[in-house]
């Protein structure tokens, strides 16, 4: 690439930077500065109204309901079973759900090659707080609350709120 086309691509960044601080007051990494979010959900096959960020890694199995938000720096792993979230989810930065773990693998220095896998699914209206990890095979329950930087482990039921390390029910959500 000719340093030309570099300041023009960085002349490009600049300008799209600028309008979208302009307009939203929000600084985006590059990706997100040249997609489009509901363009995004709609190539992974979403539910209408999901938006999804550019960083957003997803694989494998991923299935998501309408009106659910996927935010930046988001882990969807879908790999060895599906991973199912409902409508009207929010899935906070940094949030990573998955359906597998190596963990067989690691403890048995690689005698044992199966990944164990299990259907991770999230209902409608659930919350996920940033930093948040959903361990495979969880079910949360609908309308129910993570809160940021939890590990969950175990199913939470619908209407409740957990939170922590692991995470664990602390109440009902208000409504």
């Amino acid at each position: 690439m000719s340093a030309h086309m570099i300041e023009q691509f960085q002349l490009l960044q600049r300008d799209l930077q600028s309008k979208k601080l302009k307009d939203f007051r929000r600084r985006l990494p590059l990706g997100d500065l040249f997609t489009d979010r509901w363009q995004n959900a709609r190539d992974c096959g979403f539910g209408e109204g999901t938006s999804c960020y550019d960083s957003a890694v997803i694989l494998g199995d991923v299935r998501v309901g309408k009106h659910t938000w996927i935010g930046p720096n988001v882990v969807l792993d879908g790999i060895e079973a599906p991973l199912v979230l409902g409508d009207y989810c929010a899935i906070s930065a940094g949030a990573q759900i998955y359906t597998h773990d190596t963990v067989r693998w690691c403890v048995t220095l690689g005698k044992s090659r199966k990944r164990e896998g299990a259907s991770t699914t999230l209902g409608n209206g659930v919350y996920v707080g940033p930093n948040s990890v959903v361990a495979r095979g969880v079910t949360i329950g609908d309308c129910a609350v993570i809160g940021a930087l939890s590990f969950v482990n175990k199913n939470i039921p619908a209407g409740k709120k957990a939170w922590g390390c692991p995470a664990k029910v602390v109440g009902d959500v208000e409504r």
